[in-house]
């Protein structure tokens, strides 16, 4: 049986409210590492549309484009895809889960507005805390550098 290795192609989803305050995720796998939801596509065919609003259920359970009388349901014309994308190196202690010699990969910045009040739904496996902060501080609080810079982007980004 072939190893499954992870595609060097993944989404940045930036969740945030009107008012400018972003939701940041605490690393189960690296406790004290803060970050907004990201994930790589499961499949080359998979649109980053797709893997953007995967991404965002799994790690948080907020739908996306889901029943409106859902309490953890957007509509879909709140995701909105920034145009931007960040090419930066994989770190080493994360290399393992790409095919050999694979060592960067490129990340697409979505934006992702919620009601300050939406239920948030931790996966255990994935994150250990949660905390809604105010889009520099969550920025200071990042340990990637392009999740921080995307976080500081937000007010170009925010429509009303």
């Amino acid at each position: 049986m072939s190893a499954v290795y992870k595609i060097p192609e993944s989404v940045l989803v930036v969740i945030h409210t009107q008012a400018l305050d972003v939701l940041l995720l605490e690393r189960a796998d690296r406790p004290g590492f803060w970050q907004s939801v990201t994930g790589s596509k499961d499949a080359p065919e998979e649109s980053l549309w797709l893997t953007a609003v995967r991404e965002v259920q799994e790690e948080t359970g907020i739908r996306i484009g889901g029943e409106a009388t859902l309490p953890s349901a957007v509509p879909a014309d709140n995701l909105r895809d920034w145009q931007l994308s960040n090419v930066y190196e994989i770190y080493p202690v994360w290399r393992h889960r790409y095919a050999p010699g694979v060592t960067h990969n490129t990340e697409h910045v979505f934006g992702l507005r919620v009601p300050r009040t939406m239920p948030v739904t931790l996966a255990p496996r994935e994150h250990l805390n949660m905390v809604w902060l105010p889009y520099r501080e969550a920025a200071d609080r990042c340990f990637s550098a392009s999740n921080a810079e995307a976080i500081l982007q937000l007010p170009s980004f925010q429509t009303a």
